[in-house]
């Protein structure tokens, strides 16, 4: 028999199911207007899937930016794969929705962060001010080579850490 009801759970997962419906949105529709996300996750989550120099360089967690160029999203009910540009090497990462740390949409300034409030794994969801100003990512010389599309641009690692209390 339970206590209580766990609002703070109840929050936690209805605003992970936003998450899953936006990227669901842009995996049928691709992302709109100026739309774009920073995502950060746990790169220690069990369940995270990146290469292993990934893991090497960040360690504890990492915040990749779906903007410009981003290829093979599918969206589950757990979490979502997405293919990424780091520096002219695509990379295939697969990030559970329960390892997300933090999602900005700074177009339309949203934005949530996840924490943990104890030692149970319990967490709180809280909405926090998305960035002002993004920085464009410059495309490769190789992304411009595609006649007919786009010009791709390259994947950014960004911290988000300036944003936190």
């Amino acid at each position: 028999m339970t206590t209580g009801i766990n609002y703070g759970s109840l929050m936690h997962q209805a605003m992970r199911g936003l998450i899953r419906a936006v990227l669901e949105d842009v995996q049928k529709d691709g992302l709109p207007g100026e739309h774009h996300f920073f995502i950060t996750f746990d790169t220690g989550h069990p369940d995270v899937e990146i290469a292993d120099w990934l893991s090497d360089r960040y360690p504890g967690e990492m915040t990749v930016v779906m903007q410009h160029w981003f290829d093979n999203l599918e969206v589950s009910e757990d979490g979502f794969a997405v293919t990424l540009n780091f520096g002219d090497a695509p990379e295939r990462l697969y990030i559970p929705f329960d390892a997300i740390l933090t999602f900005v949409d700074p177009s339309v300034e949203f934005g949530l962060r996840f924490e943990s409030t104890d030692d149970d794994g319990e967490e709180e969801t809280a909405l926090v001010p998305a960035p002002r100003a993004v920085t464009e990512v410059t495309p490769s010389p190789a992304a411009t080579e595609d006649k007919g599309s786009e010009p791709r641009k390259d994947a950014d690692v960004v911290s988000l850490d300036t944003f936190r209390k």
